[in-house]
């Protein structure tokens, strides 16, 4: 309501919130905050020497680099402290970066890289925010595929990937096809298949049905 207010200058009355609801949505604007500079991050990766290998992966799935664009694909580097140190030269509170899951707390209060040598897709809510991000490893190790942990932001069983891209499609077309994984909606979007979206690897939820719905 509020994004459509802004566009058509409508003013809307706010209720007087209390400090622990103000507190909540500070806290949700620094995490989409985060998420939105480790995307910059990653993607600059992702066009980097080191992202050649993940490169080499979507040219192998038929994926053009203005989709890879689109979809704001990126890479996170194998290391420990690559994003981590990224985020301290732009001055962002490493303890917020832990609350959106992207960074792990270690010993003694150190904290390193949740997501090292993969091809970051980030995740974003039917807004186009990035609430949380999917990597696909690219070496041999486990698991092939790790997402973001739950937080104030992002919750699985609400989120649908490719929804923001999707939501034209669908309402054009009233109809929705659901794939499983982030690459099966991004490669029917190559071939101008739009009204795509995917679950994730997990079971379909009352929740995201009722996002579809809406459309």
């Amino acid at each position: 309501v509020r994004h459509l207010a802004r566009k058509t200058g409508v003013v809307i009355p706010e209720k007087a919130s209390s400090r622990a609801e103000k507190d909540q949505d500070s806290l949700r604007e620094q995490l989409i905050r985060v998420n939105q500079v480790a995307a910059v991050h990653y993607a600059s990766n992702l066009f980097s020497p080191g992202g050649m290998e993940a490169q080499a992966y979507l040219k192998q799935r038929a994926i053009r680099e203005n989709v890879v664009r689109e979809f704001r694909l990126g890479f996170a580097l194998d290391g420990w402290r690559h994003l981590k140190d990224f985020l301290e030269k732009q001055a962002i509170p490493l303890k917020t970066a832990e609350q959106a899951g992207l960074l792990v707390a270690g010993k003694e209060a150190s904290t390193y890289d949740r997501f090292r040598n993969r091809l970051m897709f980030p995740i974003e809510d039917a807004s186009g925010r990035v609430v949380a991000f999917g990597g696909r490893n690219i070496g041999a190790g486990e698991p092939k595929y790790l997402n973001s942990p739950e937080s104030e932001i992002y919750h699985k069983s609400k989120t649908l990937y490719g929804i923001f891209f999707a939501k034209k499609s669908i309402v054009q077309q009233d109809r929705c096809i659901l794939v499983e994984g982030y690459t099966d909606v991004i490669s029917f979007h190559a071939k101008g298949i739009e009204n795509v979206v995917a679950s994730s690897g997990t079971s379909l939820t009352i929740e995201q049905i009722r996002l579809i719905r809406r459309l």
